[in-house]
């Protein structure tokens, strides 16, 4: 008997960084299963070829700017969202920032700043705005891409782990608090994807075949690999899903 419980046909979903890499298959699988996605990440050219291709698939997409670490931005967005669709179901916020990778003694304030910036301010922010629209319509789902460097720090990635720590917390406030609203708020922590964002990781063989090493599978995942998570954490068959931080690592932190 066919079951309906991943379904999103009639859901408004708005997806940050999705004009590449994990946030693109994120978007692109939303809308596979009926949601309108609105394909988000700074530069507008980059989600309309995403959202184009959803829709050539068949499926509903339109395209956003929003550079989620400028509170101006963020303001804009939801009041389009506001505008347009009267509605918001689902938040996946993915966008990211990762511009230093070195010794964390050498982090510079302005690397710190962008990170924080991104990763957390951003985050929050979006939350806070999206939070807002779910409570007054009853309810929704919120997702935030964390790492698997949020439970074990990822060398020469001191700054961007720790934020994304401050993320795995965040998911847990925002679900204690919005889940009396009927907003659901959970978190994908992926390991080691291919994707341009962790191109120093694979750019690095030594790096990356002591990565292999630790994974048990024993190789790295594709960015469609990280999508299915964030399906089920948006759909019904995660309605009593709240507060969790979902690892997706191959084993990695076994």
């Amino acid at each position: 008997m066919a079951t309906n419980l991943f379904h999103l046909t009639g859901k408004i979903a708005l997806v940050t960084g999705a004009s590449r890499g994990i946030g693109e298959e994120i978007a692109k699988l939303l809308a596979e299963q009926g949601a309108h996605v609105i394909v988000s990440s700074r530069k507008l050219d980059d989600c309309q070829a995403v959202a184009d291709e959803i829709v050539e698939a068949g499926g509903k997409a339109e395209a956003l700017a929003c550079h989620v670490g400028r509170v101006e931005d963020i303001a804009a967005t939801f009041a389009h969202i506001r505008d347009k669709h009267g509605r918001l179901d689902i938040l996946v916020n993915n966008a990211a920032a990762n511009p230093y990778f070195g010794h964390i003694l050498d982090t510079d304030i302005s690397a710190y700043e962008k990170t924080v910036e991104v990763n957390v301010r951003g985050y929050f922010f979006m939350s806070v705005e999206a939070g807002k629209m779910m409570k007054a319509q009853g309810g929704g789902a919120i997702v935030n891409t964390a790492s698997v460097h949020a439970l074990q720090p990822g060398d020469k990635q001191g700054i961007y782990s720790i934020t994304k720590a401050a993320v795995v917390n965040m998911t847990k406030a925002f679900a204690k608090e919005c889940g009396p609203l009927g907003i659901r708020v959970n978190a994908l922590l992926p390991g080691l994807t291919k994707t341009k964002f962790a191109g120093a990781l694979f750019e690095d063989q030594a790096i990356y075949e002591r990565w292999l090493a630790d994974i048990p599978l024993r190789r790295h995942a594709e960015p469609r690999e990280m999508a299915g998570t964030v399906l089920y954490l948006v759909s019904d068959a995660s309605s009593y899903t709240n507060g969790e931080c979902i690892v997706v690592d191959g084993g990695l932190t076994i």
